[in-house]
């Protein structure tokens, strides 16, 4: 043959599936047939000769994956970047592909040993020699891709894989002649399918169904027009066929057994070079520290975790493991990042975590000017509930009026930071966009009290469940309102119309009336349902005695409203005797401010009732302010509402029926809540009843 494009290929001598080490290979373990596999190891070989250069290196007894040759390295003009194996079946093959490169003139980087990189398994040039398309997450890491973009002066595209069964980059990925690519879009993450989206054009995208990809129809050899794979489907056949492309069947059931096909099996040694200079090599790195209990805790775990989802890497870089249970640990991590975007996604989750940069990587905060009021930049910084500090001009500030889901503003003249609305914002205002400069100053114990398991108060990150007892929660609860009564604590109450439906109310009211609530926060529906029930005996016209429907009962709502409408106000209506009990009476008796949001349901509404969203989200905030507890008590919406602007520290009770409920709130990442799925008449019940054990308790300790 000659052509001047070359392969690398190595003879099925000593083939055979003797481990796994991927999920082709379960099941397989001695059921493969040399025989069968040298034959068609040889029908690739003539396909590929007739059309190529074939070079073969010495296949060596006791590595049997030798034979997959795409794995020996990537070679791009005389450079070759070294495998390193990441499973020890295969690290010993390393120094014969070693001798065979350097005894072809090639020049060989060799990776540091504990730094995975699977060759042309993991790293596919582009067919025009414009970049290079680098797969990591299950056989390569990806601090290798930094260094291969650097030897190969190349620009690297890092690609994330998802799916084990496609644990190499050229089992679903196969850039084709003429800028085309034949790819399995399911077996990458969101991100990795909008990098191909960005640098692939639509017309030139062939996107495959999995029937084709497990029969590895992507790990195909290409041969300018033509293009070598185990099997097609007929569509596929039809589709490669219509843009050009000859396609050549060839059956490699032996070597799918062990997770390989036609690409597998060869290595292109010639490879095109693209005479423009290189582009961004891409790889970001940053290196952060982080402090508290990190194993027991499951900080460390979380944090990887996180990382690797986001579509980054990591290295730990120092480990040092507290000498007892109680001493905290710090862990120095290197994330590395294919780009911004991602470092940023990523950095965001690990600050909310309590990760800190390296001091030698401490920068300030990048600030952009408001130029439109109410509207921020696009990568503007969203604050979170936890404790957070921002670095300007090397000093580090406390942001102030922490709250979620708003935007930290930085004076101009001196470092003071506030969290602001987005609506809030005016021209001007001087705001974090970006990662950089921020940190969480949660305490340690903060950090850590998620996997708590000693406090039976402590919040749910562990989970919601219904088969918790719901006794101990409440013991807990009564202590806690008992101690900030007692010390001047603040509490506040979120509650819904379903705490009157279940004969809640007297309880509620009683603990206003005893002075465990400081502040009240509703909406419309429960003030109209505990006046409906206390003017007329009734919650949406059911008797709450008899529990019973009363004729014209559907109307007594309406009566309800109207008559506080008619004093004007609900404080009138009590002084006035329309009112002369329940929640909202109290409420009013005792001094105990509330507020309600309205809602574009509302019947009335009642003359309290904030119609205003804004005002009423000003208002709730006013009165959560400084508050040690709030109990959220069957009532979704608000609850949600007021967990947003709660910053952490408080806690929270959210008790509801409905287990979606209780997990919504949990899932704004709070380590002070606590979730109780019950009926909130019973959980309100029983914890008067506690609360009246505490005070038996207390005058039998007093005489």
């Amino acid at each position: 043959m000659t052509s001047s494009i070359r392969f690398l290929m190595c003879a099925p001598h000593h083939y055979e599936v003797d481990y796994v080490i991927n999920p082709w290979m379960e099941g397989n373990i001695h059921r493969s047939s040399l025989e069968a596999a040298q034959e068609q190891w040889q029908g690739l070989y003539q396909i590929i000769a007739d059309r190529a250069n074939v070079d073969l290196v010495k296949p060596q007894k006791g590595w049997p994956d030798m034979v997959f040759a795409a794995n020996a390295g990537l070679i791009l003009g005389s450079q070759v970047v070294l495998s390193r194996f990441l499973h020890p079946e295969r690290q010993g093959e390393e120094p014969f592909f070693k001798e065979w490169f350097e005894a072809q003139g090639h020049e060989v980087f060799t990776l540091p040993s504990d730094l995975p990189f699977e060759g042309a398994g993991d790293a596919l040039l582009d067919r025009e020699g414009r970049w290079l398309w680098a797969g990591y997450g299950f056989r390569t890491e990806l601090d290798s891709h930094g260094l291969v973009a650097q030897w190969l002066n190349i620009e690297v595209l890092s690609l994330h894989l998802m799916d084990e069964r496609f644990y190499h980059l050229d089992t679903c990925f196969c850039p084709l002649s003429g800028g085309y690519l034949l790819y399995y879009p399911a077996a990458f993450d969101a991100y990795s399918n909008r990098l191909i989206e960005m640098r692939v054009p639509p017309e030139k995208r062939i996107a495959i169904d999995e029937p084709d990809a497990i029969n590895f129809a992507c790990n195909s050899v290409n041969i300018g027009q033509t293009v070598i794979m185990n099997k097609a489907s007929d569509d596929l056949k039809a589709r490669l066929t219509e843009i050009g492309f000859e396609v050549v069947e060839t059956p490699l059931t032996e070597f799918l057994k062990a997770g390989g096909a036609a690409k597998c099996l060869t290595l292109r040694v010639t490879e095109p070079l693209h005479p423009e200079p290189a582009g961004d090599k891409g790889i970001i790195s940053r290196t952060v520290t982080m402090t508290g209990h990190l194993l027991d805790s499951g900080l460390v775990s979380r944090a990887l975790d996180l990382i690797m989802e986001g579509g980054g890497s990591f290295q730990v870089m120092n480990f040092d493991l507290g000498e007892q249970r109680q001493s905290t640990s710090s862990a120095e991590i290197r994330v590395s990042a294919p780009d911004r975007e991602v470092m940023d996604e990523i950095m965001a989750q690990l600050i909310d975590l309590g990760a800190v940069a390296l001091p030698a990587e401490q920068q300030d905060v990048h600030l952009v000017s408001i130029t439109q009021a109410g509207v921020a930049p696009d990568d503007f910084y969203s604050s979170t509930i936890y404790p957070t500090e921002v670095r300007v001009r090397g000093q580090w500030a406390r942001v102030q009026g922490q709250r979620m889901d708003g935007v930290i503003v930085v004076a101009e003249s001196e470092p003071v930071a506030t969290c602001k609305l987005l609506r809030d914002l005016a021209v001007g205002d001087q705001v974090i966009v970006g990662y950089d400069g921020i940190r969480s100053v949660r305490s340690t114990k903060d950090r850590s009290r998620a996997a708590a398991t000693t406090e039976e108060f402590s919040f749910m990150g562990s989970g919601v469940s219904s088969e918790r007892r719901v006794e101990l929660i409440v013991e807990q609860v009564a202590w806690d309102l008992r101690r900030l009564r007692d010390q001047g604590g603040r509490v506040a109450v979120v509650a819904g119309p379903v705490v009157i439906h279940t004969g809640g109310g007297d309880h509620l009211g009683r603990l206003i009336r005893e002075g465990y609530v400081q502040a009240l926060l509703g909406g419309n529906a429960i003030a109209v349902h505990d006046i409906e029930q206390a003017m007329l005996g009734t919650s949406l016209g059911v008797d709450m005695k008899q529990g019973t429907s009363v004729r014209g009962g559907h109307r007594h709502h309406l009566r309800a409203i109207n008559s506080v409408r008619r004093c004007g106000s609900i404080a009138n209506a009590v002084e006035q005797g329309v009112v002369t009990r329940g929640v909202l009476y109290e409420c009013v008796k005792h001094d105990v401010p509330f507020s309600l949001a309205g809602s574009i349901r509302d019947d009335g509404p009642l003359p309290d009732t904030k119609m205003d969203l804004i005002a009423a989200q000003a208002d709730y905030a006013r009165l959560i302010e400084g508050c040690d507890l709030i109990l959220m008590l069957s009532t979704m919406l608000h609850a949600i509402g007021v967990g947003n602007m709660t910053p952490s520290g408080v806690k929270m009770v959210c008790v509801d029926i409905n287990p979606a409920v209780v997990t919504k709130l949990a899932d704004r990442g709070s380590l002070e809540s606590t979730g109780v799925v019950t009926d909130v008449g019973l959980f309100l019940s029983l914890l008067v009843k506690q609360l009246d054990k505490l005070t038996q308790r207390h005058v039998v300790t007093q005489a």
